[in-house]
């Protein structure tokens, strides 16, 4: 009876997601915004505890990353995302869309468990 020593070999790593994404859509409207109004700003994006169902999008203007920030940069465009919303936003992909009376950034979100009826607020 042989015995052998070799270790198994270990499991290949699956890829993970991309912590967000952007729609050509958000990027190009992200593009207009970096180039005028808020030129030399970021957008920066976290989740806040709010709403009906417990948790929205909070998205603010800033001047630079903080300590607490991931960079994320999709098509050439880079927007903010804090740290403490990363969990909830894996995967994610920001749009921006232009309706009869509105327009604004909307998010997909593969986490989202359930929104309220009136769709500003979400859970997980």
């Amino acid at each position: 009876m042989s015995t052998s020593t070799e270790a198994p070999a270990p499991r290949p790593r699956r890829a993970l997601p991309p912590l967000m994404g952007l729609s050509d859509a958000a990027a190009e409207r992200l593009r207009g915004l970096y180039a005028q109004g808020e030129a030399g700003k970021l957008l920066r994006i976290a989740v806040k505890t709010k709403g009906c169902s417990g948790m929205s999008y909070d998205l603010s203007w800033v001047e630079a990353a903080g300590p607490g920030d991931e960079v994320v940069t999709d098509k050439d465009v880079t927007v903010l995302v804090d740290r403490k919303a990363t969990l909830f936003l894996i995967g994610t992909v920001m749009d921006y869309e232009v309706k009869a009376m509105s327009a604004g950034f909307t998010f997909t979100n593969p986490n989202e468990k359930g929104r309220c009826g009136c769709g500003e607020s979400f859970h997980v």
